[in-house]
């Protein structure tokens, strides 16, 4: 049953050709969702299911695109350890806080479950030819995968980049181009290659697979807590996409009768340097306008202008999230508090992830009883060069 019936635009939503290499959709140049048919998947596929699957993402394959078992790519990727953290519930003043540590991933980063998502169902569709901008992380990702998958990852992003994501991106056979800029930049140039080469883009929710790869993390979160979820999710939103792929599993969950209408409140963190989502948030506004002179150390929160900022907005006011930019000092001084309290080395992103936790709940914004999950995107030793 695996595989998508259609693929929705998630601004209209019309309906398109699932077996069909789309990037946007044609109306109205929005992301496009996988849709399934839930109600028939629902009265086989159930949570007991999943008992001796493999710990990857793949063992949610019925709610996956990918049609056929020998286009399942893998690394290894998915049900990263949900770890119990009770030294930091302590200081942040919460009842209970889960770590979800991504950077055990391969590539060490959330990025591999988009990636290999996207690049696997690339291939299964023909593709023979990927690009991508990144910050860094979704880069390498693309290079492993592809690697992985035999086809040619042209790479592009700033130069700036920590140096351990540049070499780890060239050292799995990506063509890397370095520029001056931002990911914005690199969008452009990947642009302007794809136009030329007949590249495949596979830029953040500019195709329309990697959310599905990002949506596991909802379902681990539900299979790991025993068939519930928690109060609150703490996400670093760059592109966002983790974020609106969790909101999508939930739902879907909820229509396989896995759940009822609950659901967690959504925050998405972004850094004081850049944060277009939090200020769009704050303003009542339904999409983000870009982020003049974007700068933060954390490279995976500076994304000036997100093409699905409007499906965050939306996920974060349905479910009565929150929204909160941090600075980059209090990132890092949460690394130290993380570590010193769970034993994970995160990222500046998963640092952005309880220093937010920490202030809204200083605030009144999350309770005393709350059950809180955070996620560290990924690994902290990717920085450290950068961060000397």
């Amino acid at each position: 049953m695996a595989g998508a019936t259609h693929l929705e635009c998630t601004m209209c939503g019309k309906t398109y050709e699932s077996e069909v290499v789309w990037r946007l959709s044609a109306c109205c140049a929005k992301p496009l969702y996988a849709r399934y048919d839930l109600e028939a998947i629902g009265k086989v596929f159930r949570p007991e299911s999943l008992a001796g699957r493999e710990p990857t993402m793949w063992r949610y394959a019925e709610v996956l695109p990918v049609r056929e078992a020998r286009h399942r790519l893998t690394l290894g990727e998915g049900y990263t350890p949900l770890l119990d953290s009770p030294r930091l519930a302590a200081a942040l003043g919460v009842a209970r806080v889960w770590v979800k540590d991504e950077g055990q991933n391969p590539t060490a980063s959330f990025k591999a479950r988009g990636l290999g998502m996207a690049v696997a169902r690339a291939v299964e569709l023909g593709v023979a030819e990927v690009a991508i901008p990144s910050a860094g992380n979704a880069g390498s990702a693309a290079a492993a995968y592809a690697a992985a998958a035999g086809i040619p990852a042209h790479v592009v992003v700033p130069r700036d980049t920590p140096l351990p994501i540049i070499e780890e991106t060239r050292s799995l056979g990506a063509d890397l181009e370095l520029i001056d800029g931002l990911i914005t930049d690199a969008g452009s140039r990947v642009a302007a290659g794809c136009t030329e080469h007949g590249w495949f883009d596979l830029s953040t929710l500019k195709e329309p697979y990697r959310v599905e790869g990002k949506k596991t993390m909802g379902y681990e979160l539900f299979e790991q807590l025993g068939g519930r979820l928690p109060d609150v999710i703490v996400y670093p939103t760059g592109g966002g996409t983790g974020l609106v792929g969790m909101w999508k599993a939930f739902d879907e969950m909820q229509r396989m009768g896995w759940i009822g209408d609950e659901r967690p409140r959504m925050v998405t963190v972004q850094a004081e340097g850049c944060a277009p989502v939090v200020r769009a948030f704050e303003r009542g506004d339904d999409v983000a306008e870009p982020w003049a002179d974007a700068h933060t150390f954390a490279a995976g929160l500076r994304v000036p202008k997100a093409v699905g900022d409007f499906l965050m907005l939306r996920a974060l006011r349905e479910s009565n999230g929150a929204a909160i930019a941090v600075p980059d000092e209090a990132m890092a001084d949460a690394v130290l508090l993380m570590g010193a309290m769970t034993g994970v080395f995160g990222a500046p992103e998963g640092g952005a992830a309880v220093a937010a936790t920490q202030r809204l709940r200083e605030r009144g914004e999350i309770s005393a009883d709350a059950e809180v999950v955070i996620f560290n995107t990924g690994s902290g030793l990717k920085y450290v060069a950068f961060q000397q």
